[in-house]
């Protein structure tokens, strides 16, 4: 499959979702007013940095700098893999990371454009990641 895109297309692709990512994130916090979570904020730490290394590898036209977006998407994937386990009750509420006093892992506030944030995230980095991987063997080829 990595044939049919080439490694511009890969990189540009997982740049666009690495950046739309970064900027809802900053709408949902700054002009909604939601607050984030802890597990949002260890995702927002993975998220950020993708769409700068990533925008950065595609103007400096450095397709190797695909295997730090696939670290960073899976780091932030595996996050978001725990954040949606907690707000769907898969994982036990016991382990949960939040606060009493500071904004749920697991209420309405986790939803955004009718799908639970975390599930956005999990998506998100998937994305980067898979794109990412088809940049490095758009390379090799």
């Amino acid at each position: 499959m990595s044939s049919m895109i080439s490694k511009d297309t890969a990189l540009a692709g997982a740049w666009i979702v690495a950046l739309a990512s970064s900027l809802a994130v900053l709408y949902i916090g700054e002009v909604l007013g939601q607050a984030p979570c802890n597990l949002c904020w260890f995702q927002r730490a993975f998220m950020f940095p993708l769409a700068v290394v990533l925008g950065l590898g595609l103007w400096w036209q450095d397709y190797g700098v695909g295997r730090y977006g696939v670290a960073l998407a899976l780091g932030g994937a595996a996050i978001a893999l725990w954040h949606l386990g907690l707000y769907t009750g898969i994982l036990p509420e016991r382990i949960q990371p939040c606060t009493a006093t500071g904004p749920s892992c697991t209420d309405d506030n986790q939803v955004f454009l009718g799908l639970p944030i975390p599930l956005l995230s999990l998506i998100a980095f998937g994305l980067i990641a898979i794109l990412s991987i088809f940049s490095l063997k758009a390379q090799r080829t």
